[in-house]
C-alpha cells in the first residue's frame, strides 16, 4: 500500500492499485456534532462541556492530549446514568489562561467539571487519567470508581516520543496546513486502518476541530512535567478503579499502567497486547468500562 496522502479521495475511500472494486467506499457517516455548552469555574476559567444521559450515577470524563469531547464521548457508551465531557484548558472552546501550566492547574478545571455535575465516579484518558492522579492525591476520597486509560504518566514525565508528538501537533495546527495536521494526527492510526474509510472518517473529524478550534500552545510544556511527586501519594484512594494499559504503546507505556494499578489499594488492571485497542478492541473496551462503572 502507498503512504498516507491528504486530502482523501472524492469517493471517501483508499485509493488503490490495480484491480479492485470500484464501488464508492464511503464509511460510516460522522455523528452530527452534539451543542455543548461553556461552564464557569471558581477558578476563573470557562471550560466547554457536553453533558448526555439522564439521572444517577454521574461521570465525568476527562480527555488525553490535543483530543478532546469527541474522542471521549466512545467510552461512554454502555455507561449507565448522566456522563459529562468536558475540554481541558487549551482546547476546544475552553479558556487559554496565562500560563505556564501545571497538572495542578488542568486537575482544578476536572474538579471544577465534577463539583458542577457532581459525578462521583470519574474516567481519565492518557492525560486526563494524569490529572484525575494529581486531583486524587489532594482528594482520595472524591470519586467511588474509577478508570484509567492508557496512563502516560505518574512521578515521571512523559516520553521523549510523546514530547515530540505534542510540539509537531501544535506546529502543525498553528500553521492551518491540514495536510501538516493530517500528516500527525495518521500517527494515531494503526497501519491496517489507514487509508480506509473508516480511518479518513476519523482523521476528518479530528481536523474538524483542531483547524476550528485550535490548540493553545501552552500544552507544549505539560509533557515536561510529571503529574505527581510520587506516587505513593495514591496509596490513600480507597474507590474500586480499573487501569486499562496496552502493549507496544511508546506514547503510554504499559509500565506506567502497571505502577498506576500496583499503587492504587483497590485497583483492577487489564493489558491489551497490541496498540490501537479503540479500533481492534472496541467492543471488549466498551464492556470492560460500561460494566466496572455500572457495577
Amino acid at each position: 500500500m502507498r503512504g498516507f496522502r491528504w486530502p482523501p479521495p472524492p469517493d471517501g475511500g483508499p485509493r488503490t492499485w490495480g484491480p479492485g472494486p470500484g464501488a464508492p467506499r464511503t464509511g460510516r457517516p460522522a455523528l452530527p456534532e452534539p451543542e455543548t455548552e461553556l461552564v464557569t469555574t471558581p477558578h476563573g476559567a470557562r471550560l466547554e462541556q457536553l453533558v448526555t444521559g439522564v439521572g444517577d450515577p454521574v461521570t465525568v470524563f476527562a480527555h488525553g492530549l490535543g483530543n478532546g469531547i469527541a474522542t471521549t464521548r466512545p467510552f461512554a457508551s454502555g455507561v449507565a446514568g448522566r456522563k459529562v465531557f468536558f475540554q481541558f484548558r487549551g482546547h476546544g472552546r475552553s479558556d487559554a489562561p496565562p500560563g505556564p501550566w501545571s497538572y495542578l492547574d488542568l486537575a482544578r478545571d476536572l474538579r471544577a467539571v465534577a463539583d458542577l455535575g457532581n459525578a462521583t465516579r470519574a474516567f481519565g484518558a492518557s492525560l486526563g487519567a494524569g490529572a484525575l492522579c494529581r486531583l486524587l492525591a489532594e482528594s482520595p476520597e472524591r470519586f467511588d470508581r474509577l478508570v484509567f486509560f492508557l496512563p502516560a504518566a505518574l512521578d515521571r514525565p512523559r516520553t521523549p516520543a510523546a514530547r515530540d508528538r505534542i510540539a509537531a501537533l501544535i506546529e502543525a495546527v498553528e500553521s492551518g496546513d491540514a495536510s501538516a495536521v493530517a500528516d500527525v494526527v495518521s500517527a494515531e492510526l494503526p497501519p491496517a486502518v489507514r487509508n480506509t474509510p473508516a480511518g479518513w472518517a476519523y482523521l476528518r473529524q479530528r481536523l474538524d476541530h483542531l483547524l476550528r478550534d485550535g490548540l493553545a500552545a501552552g500544552l507544549a510544556a505539560l509533557p515536561d512535567q510529571a503529574p505527581l511527586g510520587d506516587r505513593a501519594e495514591l496509596a490513600a484512594v480507597t474507590a474500586p478503579a480499573l487501569v486499562l494499559g496496552c502493549a507496544g504503546d511508546d506514547l503510554h507505556p504499559v509500565e506506567v499502567a502497571e505502577q498506576l494499578a500496583a499503587t492504587l489499594p483497590r485497583a483492577t488492571l487489564h493489558v491489551y497486547d497490541r496498540p490501537g485497542v479503540l479500533w481492534s478492541e472496541r467492543a471488549d473496551l466498551r464492556e470492560r468500562i460500561s460494566g466496572f462503572l455500572n457495577g
